[in-house]
């Protein structure tokens, strides 16, 4: 008989008890998720997280005493003892939380009003060591890489898409994510657009548009013929 899969320790960290609570109840019919924790505050959170060792802590990032970003810094930042995989949960579209957030260490944004039917798959991705956000963040989380200036690495996967490919990933990585003004902006169908970000994901490995924008935009993926 084959053994059971490890299962994905998750805390959750909210000072809203009914939201804690939608969590729970969502993740706890998840088979290969258990939700080891619950924290009302960031030091909670901390002190919770510490003891429990998750894989991923769900981070509210407006909470009384030790806010979340403070939190975030002390459990994934580069000065943390056991980095955790945190993904900010937060009801607001700001950009300069978006910016704290990935200078605290997080590794995803999400909002709680809109992603919930992504949670599940978001905690997966964390898990894996894959970046996770909104959709409807992509755009200043991705000028948010840009802007840092993050030194290109080496393009052993980018050498592998055509010149076609290369332009739609450049495109994406620069905030523009639907699919008919990729296609406005290149000149081509928007049933090109998809067969090429397919193709570009096949090559790269990613699973969806989202992981690989977020790829292109950290290693400055560009196509000099835009």
């Amino acid at each position: 008989m084959t053994p059971p899969a490890e299962r994905i320790r998750v805390l959750i960290a909210d000072d809203n008890r009914a939201v804690r609570l939608g969590m729970r109840l969502q993740l706890d019919s998840v088979a290969d998720i258990v939700v080891v924790g619950e924290a009302a505050n960031g030091a909670d959170a901390v002190a919770a997280a510490r003891a429990e060792r998750p894989d991923v802590v769900l981070m509210d990032l407006q909470m009384p005493g030790l806010d979340g970003i403070e939190a975030t810094r002390q459990l994934a930042g580069s000065d943390s003892e056991h980095a955790a995989a945190v993904v900010v949960m937060t009801s607001f579209a700001v950009d300069g939380f978006v910016r704290d957030a990935l200078d605290a260490g997080a590794v995803g944004y999400l909002l709680k009003t809109h992603d919930s039917h992504f949670l599940v798959d978001a905690i997966r991705a964390a898990s894996r060591g894959e970046a996770v956000v909104s959709p409807r963040m992509m755009a200043p989380v991705l000028k948010e890489f840009v802007r840092r200036g993050q030194p290109a690495e080496p393009e052993e996967l980018a050498s592998a898409l055509s010149p076609a490919e290369r332009r739609v990933v450049a495109l994406l990585a620069s905030g523009i994510t639907r699919n008919e003004e990729l296609a406005d902006r290149l000149q081509i169908s928007a049933h090109t657009v998809r067969s090429q970000l397919q193709a570009a994901m096949r090559k790269t490995g990613h699973s969806d548009r989202t992981q690989l924008a977020l790829w292109a935009a950290r290693r400055r993926i560009d196509a000099p013929d835009l």
